[in-house]
């Protein structure tokens, strides 16, 4: 369920940072995105070893709930390029 929430909290911000930025600004935002998601990713992978997981077991995990979101921010900057 936590992992669904992560995913489901970074599709809500990309989202919310891709409508209020400009399309030519999309590639941008995404960039900034990606480092930001990328930080809230490894901090709850941190937050999932501290409760005794392993990083073996952690790390497919953050992958999916940091891809995600990711991929939809740079698709729609992708998308808002030609506009």
């Amino acid at each position: 369920m936590r992992t669904l929430i992560f995913i489901v909290t970074g599709l809500v911000f990309m989202a919310l940072a891709m409508w209020l930025t400009k399309p030519a600004k999309r590639t941008t935002t995404a960039w900034i995105f990606t480092a930001v998601w990328l930080l809230a990713t490894l901090w709850n992978l941190r937050t999932g070893m501290s409760h005794g997981y392993s990083l073996q077991e952690e790390l497919p995990i953050q992958s999916v709930i940091f891809a995600i979101p990711v991929l939809g921010a740079w698709l729609l900057a992708w998308k808002g390029r030609g506009r």
